[in-house]
């Protein structure tokens, strides 16, 4: 017998004794009369169980319901465990049974239903998920929850319409500020209406966003790029600006299109003089590494190269040492190139399975930036990840 079966017959059996003594409890027998006995169905159940038949255990626990309607917290502690071990056909008949009998206290419908929603949720059949969250949404006890669910199941299917109104609902519900998530959610339209070319329809969302949250960056990215899309070097340079402000972490995202537009506006110089100002304030390797590129262009590669020189002292990292090590091969030659070409080597190994980015919430960890971590399902989280010797 596997341990899962054994700690699944202990959970009946703590169920069949709490039963036991509430059944004896309720039951008017003299001192004389014989002890009662647990039902038939419950022992079967258990022998099914023993031989590893959850299926013919199933039966067994409906058929008590048939029998007792005080096992219907049994019933869904049972049908709740079944889906947390990702049995969710099972869940789904214990939970379809409740709700099936005509005579049950609606306090226990409502609970049913709920959970039958969940059911649906975790098996990813969203359809019906949906349909069933959106009758218990009037119920006062589970409308929370279930804006909750609901708002899961939009993100999954990118409704981000019915997501917004969604997140407005919750908001009232629970007092949660759910003002930097509708943000991202008007972002995802934008998004799909600029690729769709309605440039228009795209920046009203991204009003939208703005008056939900002034402090969205990637709304802010978005509002450049469709600036630059109609020749407004200066507005995009403008917007992008903003991020030092809205978040700073997130700069990096932007600067290369921040290059991009003051050399489109014959400003190369600026453009030094603003990142070297960022660096002070934000030592970031992504922004170092566009620096000393820009600067080897404009002012050669001495100065780039001194510039990388002092920035690895003061924020000595893998990443900031990988970069120093290319910068000096570009000057090196003879011995000293090959040696710098086995550092080089050494350290593209260290770093090659480093994350890029990661999320501060759960951890998650990713190559690429994603608004929306795909680990904990929050927004704005994955961040730029730092790696310290």
């Amino acid at each position: 017998m596997t341990m899962e079966v054994i700690y699944f017959l202990l959970f009946w059996a703590a169920i069949g004794g709490a039963w036991y003594l509430g059944y004896k409890t309720r039951q008017k027998v003299s001192a004389s009369s014989s002890s009662t006995s647990l039902p038939k169905d419950y022992l079967a159940g258990l022998n099914f169980l023993i031989n590893e038949e959850p299926d013919k255990a199933v039966d067994a626990l409906i058929k008590m319901l048939e029998i007792d309607s005080n096992t219907v917290e049994t019933h869904l502690a049972v049908g709740n465990l079944f889906r947390r071990r990702g049995e969710f056909d099972r869940a789904i008949r214990i939970h379809q049974n409740l709700i099936a009998r005509p005579n049950l206290n609606k306090n226990f419908r409502d609970k049913s239903l709920y959970e039958l929603g969940q059911d649906y949720l975790s098996a990813g059949v969203l359809d019906r998920a949906e349909r069933i969250f959106l009758q218990v949404l009037d119920i006062k006890t589970y409308s929370a929850k279930a804006s909750k669910a609901l708002l899961d199941i939009y993100q999954q299917e990118k409704e981000w319409e019915n997501a917004i109104q969604m997140a407005y609902k919750l908001e009232f519900l629970k007092k949660q500020n759910m003002q930097p998530i509708i943000a991202h959610y008007f972002c995802e339209l934008a998004d799909v209406e600029f690729d769709k070319g309605n440039l228009h329809r795209g920046n009203n969302f991204l009003k939208q966003a703005f008056i939900a949250d002034e402090s969205c960056v990637r709304a802010s990215i978005l509002q450049s790029k469709a600036l630059i899309n109609t020749g407004d070097f200066t507005g995009s340079l403008k917007v992008l600006k903003r991020i030092k402000n809205q978040n700073l972490e997130y700069l990096s995202e932007a600067i290369d299109i921040i290059a991009k537009c003051y050399e489109a506006i014959g400003k190369p110089e600026e453009f030094l003089k603003y990142l070297s100002n960022v660096l002070k304030i934000h030592p970031n390797v992504t922004l170092a590494a566009t620096l000393a590129k820009h600067m080897k262009r404009i002012r050669g590669n001495r100065e780039a190269f001194d510039m990388i020189t002092g920035f690895v002292k003061d924020n000595p990292s893998f990443k900031a040492f990988q970069l120093y090590i290319r910068l000096y091969l570009e000057s090196a030659s003879g011995k000293l190139q090959e040696d710098l070409e086995i550092l080089q080597s050494l350290t593209n190994k260290l770093l090659l399975d480093k994350p890029d980015y990661q999320c501060n919430s759960c951890g998650f960890s990713a190559k690429t930036l994603n608004w929306l971590c795909p680990g904990c399902k929050q927004w704005s989280t994955m961040k730029p990840a730092v790696l310290d010797f």
